[in-house]
């Protein structure tokens, strides 16, 4: 059975059941897109966090701010570890994904947890668990096909707009504005379905590159 944890608003997935898939701790940007994700992930191995506004920077803060952060304590608490993930024994998930907004504040906030990680939980990151899914920014469909395309960025979009138009093809696009308004089946086959979507697994060089763009030392 699942269940809610009204201090961090962990909704877990059911280890009653079986499931041919790792476990997941899928983190979110918010409750809008949380409830979006509930409704739609696998229950089986999925489970689901929804992060509160933009994390405090963890570079930056003091250790006793950090690990009086409420949101920081939820994640820990979750995932099960101590705070220096010394040991991932207790870890009580396979893997954990950022799913994140695919805009300005999304990639920050991406940015921020990333730095976090490294910072205090960077075993996690050292064994291959943390992993990256990048929601699609726009939906385009072209005149005489049924099948839609996904651009990820403005310059995705530009290049696939420009690929259509040499071919004499009409289009146009959508931009969507967050997880909650990607429709069900592509939130499921972009962000959730390990079969279909595309995970970009994270690594201390990630790290250092978030770090060297948003301040730390």
């Amino acid at each position: 059975m699942t269940y809610f944890n009204q201090q961090t608003k962990l909704v877990d997935y059911d280890r009653s059941r079986d499931s041919s898939h790792p476990s997941e701790l899928l983190i979110v940007e918010g409750d809008s897109a949380s409830r979006a994700v509930q409704r739609l992930r696998d229950p089986a191995f999925q489970a689901v966090l929804p992060m509160q506004g933009k994390p405090m920077n963890a570079v930056k803060a003091s250790e006793t701010r950090v690990k009086r952060n409420p949101w920081y304590i939820a994640l820990v608490d979750a995932l099960g570890v101590d705070w220096d993930a010394s040991s991932l024994e207790s870890l009580r998930y396979d893997r954990v994904i950022l799913v994140f907004d695919p805009d300005a504040d999304g990639i920050h906030c991406g940015a921020l947890l990333l730095m976090f990680l490294d910072q205090y939980l960077s075993p996690l990151l050292a064994a291959n668990r943390v992993s990256l899914v990048k929601p699609p920014l726009f939906e385009i469909t072209a005149t005489g096909y049924t099948d839609s395309v996904y651009a990820f960025s403005e310059e995705h979009l530009k290049r696939i707009v420009a690929s259509l138009e040499e071919k004499e093809i009409e289009c146009k696009h959508k931009r969507y504005r967050g997880l909650a308004s990607l429709g069900d089946q592509t939130l499921i086959e972009t962000c959730l379905d390990p079969d279909c979507r595309t995970a970009h697994l994270l690594q201390r060089k990630d790290a250092e590159a978030a770090r060297s763009l948003f301040g730390g030392s």
